[in-house]
Order: C-alpha cells, then structure tokens, then sequence
C-alpha cells in the first residue's frame, strides 16, 4: 500500500509544476505577477503554449513556416498560370473522384479529372489552348465535381471561390471565376493604429435609407464621410464574407474567401477600404471561424460528400442552437483554410484587423450554451476548455500580427476567459481587445426593470469598470444586437412609440422625449468615458434611429422595410435627431483631443446613491453626472486630484444637443485645497438634473 502524500511533498510538486510552466512559457511570470490568482492554473497555461509551440514547430518543420502555410489561396482553388493553362487544387479527403467543369467545358462532368494526391489533395492542370487565349475567362461559371464513396455525383463551390453570385430566382449562389484584367489597385497606405479606437459598427446592405440592398460603392460615397464627420476613427464592417442567407445577418458563412456579391465586386470593397484609409480610417472585418452554414450546394458542408471534411463528424460538428457546422481545429488542413483566410482578408482586401465573432462558442466544449458564468476560475480551465480551437485562436492572432503589427482583433466572448487579451508569450490568446458585453445588458436591464429614482450608481459603476487589469475592453451601450427585431435600441426602450410623434423641433417636448434624449447622451457618455479602452456604436444608433432592424424574410413577406438605416433624419433641421448626432460627434472628438480611452481606468471619486451623481477623473478630465431625474444641485462639492481653474468642455444640457441651456460655459471653476472623497482638492458646481458634465483644469497642459 502507498504511503499517502504529505502536505509537504504536495506542496513540493506544485512548487516543480508551477516552475516548470515558468520556464516553458517566455512571459508566464508576468501574467502571474499582475494576476497572482492564476498560479493554481500554471500548467492549462503551460499545456496551451506548448500546444501553440508544437503546432508552429511543426508548420515550421513540414510547410517551411507560417508565412508559408497561410497562403493557401495561392495554390487551392483555380489558378490562371503564366503559360495561359490552369492549375487547380482541393483538399477533398472522403471524394473518390474529383473533377473540373463548368462553361469552358460545355458543364462535362468528368472531362478534366483531377489527380489525386497524398493527404486527401486533388490537383489538376489543364494545358494552354493553342491559340494562347483564356481557358477560363473573368466571370465564367465553374463547379468542382465530387464523386463521392457512395457513388453520388455532387456539384460543390470550391471552398477557396473568391466569387459567388446569386441569379435571378436561383435558390442557390454559382461560383464565378474571379480574374479581371484590371485589378483595384491600392492608392493610400494603412493609417496607423490609432491609440484610442472609437469603432462605427457598420452593415453596407442597410445603409441606404431606400427599401433595397445598399452597394459598397453608397457606403464609400454616402455614409464613410458621416463615419469621418461624427469623430469615429475605426469602421467593424459585418457581413462581408458570402453568406447566402440575407437575413443571417452575415453570421451562416457559405464562402470564406468572397466578398459578399449582393452589395458588389471584389474591387468595389477594396475602394471602399483604400477611401476609408485615406480618411484615417482603419477598417476592421467581422471574420466568423466559430462555425459556418449548413449549406452543402453553395457551402462548405458535405463538400467530399462526408458529414466530416473541414468539421467534426457527429453531434460535435454540429452547433444545436445556431443549426450549423462546427470546425475541427486539429485537423491540419483546417488550420490551413482558416489561417489562409485571414491573410487573405489583411493582404487582398488590406483589412486592418479582425472582431473575431462566437468566440464564447468556439473556446468551450458546452459553447456556452445553458452556462452562466460566475467568474470562477475552475470555469476557464479542465476538459470543458477546446484547447484546439484556443489553439487555433493563438495562431490566428500570431500571425495577424506578425504579417501587419499594427492589426488590431477583438475577440467576442461573454465568459470572460482570463488572459484572453494577453500576449501569447504570456500563454494568452493573444488579443487586443474584447468586447465588455455585460454593459449593454446593464442597461437594458435598468431601462426594463427599473424606475429612474431607483438606478443603482454603485452598480452602474462597478459593471462599467468591472475588467480584467490589462487586458483591453471595448464599451457599448449598445451594438447590432440591441438593434436587431425581437429587442429594442436604447433609445426605443428611452422613447418607444413617441418617437413617431415628438421628435418635432416645432412640438415642445414631452415628459417622455425630453427624458429619452437627455438620458441617451448620459448613458453613452458614461460608457464611453468609464466602460473600456475603445467605444463601440452601432451604425443609426447614435443619432436614436427609430426603428428595429429586421431583414426581409418569409416571416416578414420579406420586407426591406425595417433593413435600412434612415441617416437622412439628422439633416433635417426640424427633427430632434440631430441633436443626438451633434453629441456623439462632439463626445468623440473631445475623446479624440483628450484621449481618455488610452489613458489609465477612472479614479471614481463619487457614486451617491440618494444624489443619483456618479464622479470620476480620467485623461485629466472631471466627468460628472446627475442621473438625478428632478433633483438640481447648487454649489455641489466633487473631489479632483489637482488645482487650477476648470473649465466645461462637454454640456449634455447645451442647447445643440437638445438640453435646457441651464450652465454658463463662461464660468469658471476653481479647485481649492479642501480634501473631498478621497481627493486632495474639490470645487463647488452647478450641476442641474439629467446631466452629464466634462470640465477640463485649463492651467495643466494638454
């Protein structure tokens, strides 16, 4: 019988793992320095950066590097070669045949066999035409043709197509080969990465205030210059890569390398980039590699004829509550078409980086499905973790950031996973930034459930600032999401059917109005000022856009009704809406001269529960807010760290935003050495009900 292990020896052989872990991954030690807590967890970090490591290795080893191995649209797919012929590759492993066709053959299946490889590849090579004209020319329709074990004959998209088209009344999208004689060709170079990232979440399709599909080349002409006036210095463009389904919001993939075609071609998104570019612009893409369409005419699924190929045979290739396919990212060829996607979106279409959607989903076995999340730790770590898709993720952010070092991702993930928006070299994910999503449902949650005398400033403030110490958080009140039908957009739930009737500069405001607008600055100024290290909006949501989003579909006798956005209401000098977009232009360039968002998290120095006043300094600024909803305050005394003369910069009550015109922009604010909250100075200010104050100390330099 063993002799049981002692305390001691215990303690001794976590002391050997926890030394271990230290000296396999490079930074670990400073991961554990700025979050101790995560010590009992040294080896999940240690398996996870050895995994990563193992994987590079051996890219490294059989590829000739990652740099190598991430462009594999240059030899899959069909390629026109210098000598006029064609060259053509897949990886279908569950095929028994494989074969080209299409218009350049007259659509015979098997004329143009492809050869079978090692590995499950299919190549082919069709020689030039005597006469040295296009085998293939731009825009002719091809098919792979896959014959399957079973002896089936199915017709498939090549997952590599860079271009799909829907015709017609056709239910399903032909692949067209993509090969102009005149490419776009690039005339500005990447801004620089901004060192505060104020994001305009945008959709190109419902761009346009008409019932229709809004093309790139609107978006670069109509709504990039608002994008540019309104202060945000970033663009998250969503449902760029092909989907078939328009009203999957761009989430149900069915082509990973083309640009979606309803909206235009290829080069019109790279205009609309490069114009975005030489506006200072960085433009990031939505990249979905959490799952893809079930579609198998026009996707990915079923494309040898298994239920496997790029996913998980079985109920794990399946994602229950979204109906559709789940990656397998072990499997090498995988990580070859997915980390060949991202090149492919940085270097063809010069994207600036990637808000990488569904992580929650890909980092757990569950996929968050039924899971709450309490921030235990022992929830991040163990068997429910799919260190192959944390593995993939710590690639694709490796190479996203080697190949352009200024590229910024954004992961997705409710869960909180800690070291997510660490270095990798730390044993992180290695992300920029994530999205701070409880803020959002915070304030749905106040806006549904509770009076405004009852709002708790204690827990308004805690869920903003509530955040893993360096690691990066991008706040919003509210995104697609929020927008989208079945839910309600602040300032729906603000304004609701009154926003229909009062938004008249020449009605006087009602109760309801007057609270809408005033508390729709407030709550984004708060989240912008407090909530992250970058802002998020959704495209209409700044200006209050009245109506839902809902995309046309059976359910709604496919309407494009409510799948537009209405910008034309913030020109017009009689509606309440421009007051809402002066607001946010104004709050984003003030953020723009100050930079509060890559300054250090706010010193709060007040959160009174009675006075309903939320205080806190950041990037030497005092913001101040009266969530009060009557309760005006005379000579009201709020703490700062330093002396001088302070001066308003930002009025949420100014007249052009909509407010009561009840401060004096000309008075000046004095501190005094007279300890308030925890702060060696305080001054004495006006500050009226239902509004949100910026002031600057004048005296210290910009």
């Amino acid at each position: 019988m063993a002799a049981p292990v002692t305390p001691a020896a215990r303690a001794e052989d976590s002391e050997a793992a926890l030394n271990a872990a230290l000296a396999d991954v490079p930074e670990l030690a400073r991961l554990l320095e700025v979050d101790p807590y995560l010590k009992p967890y040294a080896v999940d970090f240690q398996r996870r950066y050895k995994q990563f490591s193992q994987i590079l290795n051996s890219i490294g080893e059989n590829e000739g590097g990652i740099d190598q191995f991430s462009r594999g649209y240059e030899s899959f797919g069909v390629h026109r070669c210098a000598d006029g012929g064609l060259y053509c590759k897949e990886w279908a492993p569950g095929a028994e045949g494989v074969f080209l066709t299409g218009d350049f053959n007259g659509w015979n299946p098997f004329s143009c066999p492809y050869k079978k490889l090692d590995y499950g590849k299919w190549e082919l090579y069709i020689p030039p035409k005597q006469n040295k004209s296009v085998l293939v020319p731009h825009g002719s329709k091809l098919k792979v043709v896959i014959t399957s074990k079973s002896g089936e004959t199915l017709y498939r998209i090549s997952p590599w197509a860079k271009y799909v088209v829907r015709e017609g009344a056709n239910v399903n999208y032909d692949w067209l080969h993509w090969d102009p004689e005149h490419s776009y060709e690039f005339k500005h170079s990447r801004p620089k990465k901004p060192r505060s990232l104020r994001i305009y979440e945008s959709h190109v399709g419902i761009s346009s205030h008409e019932g229709k599909v809004a093309s790139y080349k609107h978006f670069t002409c109509n709504v990039l210059p608002r994008i540019k006036d309104l202060g945000y210095n970033c663009i998250q463009l969503m449902a760029i890569m092909e989907h078939a389904y328009y009203a999957s919001f761009g989430y149900q993939i069915t082509s990973f390398f083309a640009a979606s075609s309803r909206y235009g071609t290829p080069e019109e998104l790279k205009e609309l980039v490069d114009t975005a570019h030489s506006m200072g612009i960085i433009v990031l893409l939505d990249v979905v590699h959490s799952h893809a369409s079930k579609n198998s005419a026009d996707g990915l699924n079923m494309f040898d004829g298994t239920d496997s190929c790029y996913f998980h045979s079985g109920p794990r290739g399946t994602h229950d509550l979204w109906d559709s396919r789940l990656f397998a990212y072990s499997s090498w060829e995988v990580l070859r078409f997915l980390l060949s996607n991202i090149r492919w979106w940085l270097e063809e279409y010069r994207f600036d980086g990637f808000r990488f959607d569904g992580v929650t989903s890909m980092l757990y076995h569950h996929h968050g499905m039924g899971q709450g999340f309490s921030g235990d730790y022992s929830e991040y770590f163990g068997l429910q973790v799919d260190e192959d898709a944390l593995t993939y993720l710590m690639l694709a952010n490796h190479l996203v950031h080697t190949l352009c070092p200024d590229s910024i991702t954004i992961a997705e993930d409710v869960s909180g996973m800690p070291a997510l928006c660490a270095p990798v070299s730390q044993g992180g994910g290695g992300f920029d930034y994530r999205l701070a999503m409880a803020i959002p449902d915070k304030w749905i949650q106040l806006l549904k459930e509770f009076k405004d005398e009852d709002w708790n400033m204690g827990d308004i403030v805690y869920t903003l600032t509530n955040r893993r110490y360096l690691e990066k958080c991008i706040a919003y009140a509210e995104s697609h999401d929020q927008a989208l039908v079945g839910d309600k957009t602040v300032a729906f739930w603000l304004m609701d059917a009154e926003m229909y009737t009062n938004m008249s500069v020449l009605t006087p405001f009602t109760p309801v109005i007057d609270r809408g607008i005033q508390l729709h600055k407030m709550i984004r100024l708060i989240t912008h000022g407090l909530g992250g290290e970058g802002y998020l909006n959704f495209m209409g949501n700044e200006f209050g856009h009245p109506e839902w989003l809902d995309f046309p579909r059976k359910g709604n006798n496919e309407s494009y009704h409510y799948a537009r956005r209405q910008f034309h209401l913030t020109d017009d000098d009689l509606l309440r809406y421009k007051f809402l977009n002066n607001f946010d232009r104004d709050m984003n360039r003030l953020e723009e001269r100050c930079g509060w968002l890559s300054a250090p998290q706010a010193y709060v120095s007040e959160k009174h529960e009675g006075n309903k006043i939320i205080a806190f300094e950041r990037a030497g600024l005092l913001f101040i807010f009266n969530f009060h909803p009557s309760k005006s305050y005379t000579d009201y005394r709020v703490g700062t760290a330093v002396p001088g003369k302070f001066k308003i910069v930002l009025d949420s009550d100014a007249a052009e935003y909509g407010g009561h015109q009840r401060l004096d922009h000309s008075t000046d604010f004095f501190s005094e050495a007279f300890e308030h909250n925890g702060r060696p100075y305080s001054l004495l200010v006006y500050i009226p009900s239902r509004v949100a104050l910026v002031l600057q100390n004048v005296d210290l330099p910009n």
